[in-house]
């Protein structure tokens, strides 16, 4: 067992620098539409979500073990944590590569795609393991449809039943002025106070997803390793760990992915702000409940779409979008391909 401490603590190592990437390349994710209707300050905004994801993340066991059981099933021992530690490698190059260019992609997809990545190269390579590809395609292939198609609709319904209470309210009460039913600094002094509350929920549900999916890699490296019989139990210095990390990445900020949800996709005011991220920790904590290890990029940014899409279709920046969809799409084969680049350089060494 001692023999296998250096790896084991190798892949432990390799999955912190990537919880500390997924903390300031997903930033973005729960404080960027708070900070571009000035709901928030950037600063204030961070702190509530390095805050958020540490909570969350003692929330997100159920997401950990789909990704430390349900992705792939590396052989035990050094040869295991060698594909481990290139599909992290492979995950770390891609959240690198996107936050680089200010791409919006998922780290969740990122980190999936890589441990299959390498868990193939394994194989090709006579290596002893599995593709788990039916609990691929049931807990992140039908999700990562499902979770932005459902963000872009909810989104649109929240805000189009916002704005219809706004205007019942304003009718009933007969509140005219200069020929508007309702003078909007109230209105968006309310919202702002409310999307701060509806980021406090982003930041947790981002814990409950991205901080789990780091400790389900620790876990399968105590396993493979051979330091934990079983690969479905979580020990808590795990949790404390993984949270950790997460937010200090998150404090560390990813401004460049933050301009690019919060401003270039579509202008958001607070009342759409609030909507948008109301919906996205909505789906984020029914996905955690049932272990699923969706993207909070995905959902965050179909939701903001769908919100921007009830005032005005052409409001939305379709040309972003659709730089970022084909992001999405580019994820799981690109963080694969850099995982099984991985494969081969650090074959020898494991």
């Amino acid at each position: 067992m001692n023999e296998l401490l250096i790896p084991v603590l190798a892949v432990i190592l390799a999955a912190m620098v990537f919880d500390y990437t997924n903390g300031f390349h997903d930033a973005a994710n729960a404080i960027a539409t708070s900070v571009s209707t000035r709901a928030l300050t950037p600063r204030i905004a961070l702190g509530i979500a390095a805050i958020g994801n540490f909570v969350g993340a003692h929330f997100g066991a159920s997401v950990a073990k789909t990704v430390g059981s349900g992705i792939i099933t590396p052989p035990e021992g050094e040869a295991g944590l060698g594909i481990v530690f290139a599909g992290v490698v492979g995950a770390i190059a891609w959240n690198l590569l996107t936050w680089y260019f200010g791409i919006p992609s998922s780290s969740s997809h990122a980190l999936i795609g890589g441990l299959v990545g390498a868990m193939l190269a394994a194989i090709a390579f006579g290596v002893q393991g599995e593709v788990l590809w039916g609990g691929i395609v049931d807990k992140v292939v039908i999700p990562m449809v499902a979770s932005p198609a459902t963000g872009f609709i909810l989104g649109a319904l929240l805000m189009l039943a916002l704005l219809w209470a706004v205007f019942l309210l304003a009718k009933a009460t007969a509140k005219k002025k200069s020929g508007r039913l309702f003078q909007p600094t109230p209105l968006n002094r309310f919202f702002r106070i409310m999307q701060s509350l509806s980021a406090v929920a982003m930041s947790v549900g981002h814990g409950m997803q991205d901080a789990a999916k780091t400790m389900g890699i620790i876990v399968l490296a105590l396993y493979t390793g051979g330091f934990q019989s079983t690969n479905d139990t979580i020990p808590e210095w795990v949790f404390w760990t993984s949270a950790t990390v997460l937010a200090l990445g998150t404090y560390a900020g990813g401004w460049r992915i933050i301009r690019t949800l919060g401003r270039r996709v579509i202008h958001l005011d607070p009342m759409a702000g609030f909507a948008a991220e109301t919906v996205a920790s909505g789906v984020l904590f029914t996905a955690a409940h049932y272990g699923l290890p969706i993207s909070t990029t995905h959902t965050i940014t179909s939701a903001i779409m769908g919100v921007g899409a009830t005032k005005k279709f052409s409001a939305v920046r379709w040309g972003v979008a659709g730089n970022i969809i084909m992001a999405w799409i580019l994820t799981f084969p690109g963080a694969a391909v850099a995982a099984v680049i991985a494969y081969v350089v650090v074959r020898p060494i494991f």
